[in-house]
């Protein structure tokens, strides 16, 4: 099919997905490097994410997930991850597409990425360029997008998805001190409202 317009926001998006594959990719061959370690939040309402049904009552539309210390069967494709953590001392097996994930930071790098782009709005785009991009995420705390997002936005974003949603791949909740503010202080954050026509 011939393409009749350039959709810029849907190539920035999909760059800044290639990073995060990138670092799974890494993981997925060696491990983790050193001490860095990934929070990863995504849409559970989102076509294609796998997970038992007992995690999804707890988690109707955004969870936060912690891949550090232990974790098991990470598998990394074009489209997707599959990884195994511990809930509660019981392993789950999680399947996520990449376009599902919402937000991802290493604290031990102090960089983070943001994702807006919900990839159905981006179809829309093709019959008009003029309709705004919106949020992938829902119900869950948002992070507030701009060309000004600074980082302590994104360690207050994450500190308030662990308060309920998130488990560590041991199975327990991380304590408040793995993501201070010191581990964000001048941190790369990149969100795709920098990209966008003012």
């Amino acid at each position: 099919m011939e393409i009749t317009s350039l959709s810029y926001e849907r190539m920035v998006e999909d760059a800044l997905r290639g990073v995060l594959y990138q670092a799974l990719k890494i993981t997925e061959a060696q491990g983790l490097p050193g001490e860095h370690h990934f929070y990863i939040t995504f849409d559970t309402t989102h076509p294609g994410v796998y997970m038992a049904d007992a995690l999804k009552k707890i988690h109707p539309n955004e969870m936060t997930i912690v891949v550090q210390h232990q974790y098991w069967d990470l598998l990394v494709d074009d489209e997707h991850f599959e990884i195994a953590l511990s809930f509660s001392g019981v392993n789950q097996h999680l399947s996520i597409p990449f376009e599902a994930v919402t937000a991802f930071a290493d604290p031990h790098a102090k960089f983070g990425l943001q994702f807006h782009v919900e990839f159905e709005e981006i179809e829309k785009d093709h019959e008009d360029l003029q309709n705004d991009v919106v949020d992938i995420s829902k119900d869950g705390p948002a992070i507030e997008g701009s060309a000004q997002l600074d980082s302590s936005k994104v360690s207050q974003h994450f500190k308030n998805s662990h308060k309920n949603v998130t488990t560590n791949s041991s199975g327990q909740k991380p304590e408040a001190g793995n993501l201070e503010e010191s581990d964000t202080d001048n941190g790369n954050v990149v969100a795709l409202d920098a990209f966008r026509k003012k």
